[in-house]
């Protein structure tokens, strides 16, 4: 006869017994799916467990697809939540791909997931379209205006440019680019402000969302300023420039003119030196003159005659004012 404690232990292990039975053997799951109408034998349910699968996350989604009319296997499920991938939000894409006749197929829609995009965003993004706002963009027309102008892109989802496409920023950089060429191939930036269609179709002729994961729908100029007079401003800043450049070639030749001067003075001075040494050595010659008879009194008179006439006649040619007379 058991004893209670026995029986305690024989009941608890009965408990555990059918817990992990039941854990193993996942009857409810299959139970639902065969109400579904879902094809996926208790079998297939226990060795999800032992792959590692949560076998209601791939049973729902079984459910859910078949329910909305895709066929989808077991195994691919299993496959991509086993990459890592976020298999509520495929399935989900897949039925609003399918309810939207967008063509999505499940090979397609587990490429863009694992990718690291948002299929289900994607979808909705091809079915509701999106308007992205670019920031200012400058231009200088050829009159020297300067134009700011502001767009809004209307885009959709390129499903099949998911995988590898560019982004947003590709878009807003190439539009930029179109108005930029636009305005400045643009005789006058009155065209422009007359005219602003003719950015978007000079934009959209461009083919700006080649190799994007989005397709432009259209492309509405929202604003155009008036900035500055570029052209104005290129001429003040040449004029300037000019003027710096002629102050310093003229500073140039004052310098060269001082330097000049500073030479033809320095250069006098060196020949009234030389003058002054040579009127410094007439009276030791005449004493040389006169000690070897070469010159007599009566010459050395005549020559001071000479020289006193010759002073005579300077003093008498000179004005006045600069004879030196009191």
């Amino acid at each position: 006869m058991e004893t209670p404690l026995q029986l305690v232990l024989l009941i608890t292990g009965g408990v555990i017994a059918i817990f992990l039975l039941l854990y193993l053997l996942p009857v409810n799951l299959w139970f639902t799916a065969q109400l579904s109408n879902v094809k996926i034998s208790l079998l297939n349910l226990v060795l999800m467990r032992l792959r590692k699968v949560s076998p209601a996350l791939v049973t729902n989604a079984m459910i859910t697809s078949t329910k909305a009319g895709l066929k989808i296997s077991t195994n691919e499920i299993e496959t991509h939540y086993l990459a890592g991938g976020n298999v509520n939000k495929v399935i989900k894409a897949l039925i609003s791909a399918d309810k939207a006749n967008i063509p999505l197929d499940f090979k397609l829609a587990t490429a863009i997931d694992l990718a690291g995009r948002d299929v289900f965003d994607a979808v909705q993004l091809s079915v509701n379209p999106q308007v992205i706002n670019t920031p200012p963009v400058a231009a200088v027309a050829k009159d020297g205006i300067q134009l700011i102008a502001k767009a809004r892109v209307t885009v959709r989802a390129n499903i099949n440019q998911l995988v590898g496409g560019a982004g947003e920023e590709t878009i807003l950089a190439r539009v930029g680019e179109g108005i930029v060429t636009t305005i400045g191939s643009s005789s006058n930036h009155k065209e422009v402000l007359e005219n602003p269609d003719r950015i978007s179709k000079t934009v959209l002729s461009k083919g700006l969302d080649s190799g994007t994961a989005f397709e432009i729908l259209s492309i509405d100029i929202a604003d155009i300023d008036i900035g500055e007079n570029v052209g104005a401003k290129l001429q003040t800043d040449q004029a300037e420039a000019d003027l710096k450049v002629a102050n310093a070639r003229a500073e140039e030749r004052r310098a060269m003119a001082v330097a000049t001067e500073q030479e033809m003075r320095a250069k006098a001075q060196e020949a009234k030196a030389k003058v002054i040494e040579a009127e410094s050595e007439v009276p030791l010659a005449l004493a040389e003159a006169f000690k070897n008879g070469n010159l007599g009194i009566m010459d050395y008179y005549k020559m001071q005659n000479i020289q006193a006439d010759t002073d005579m006649r300077t003093s008498i040619s000179k004005p006045s004012g600069k004879t030196g007379n009191k």
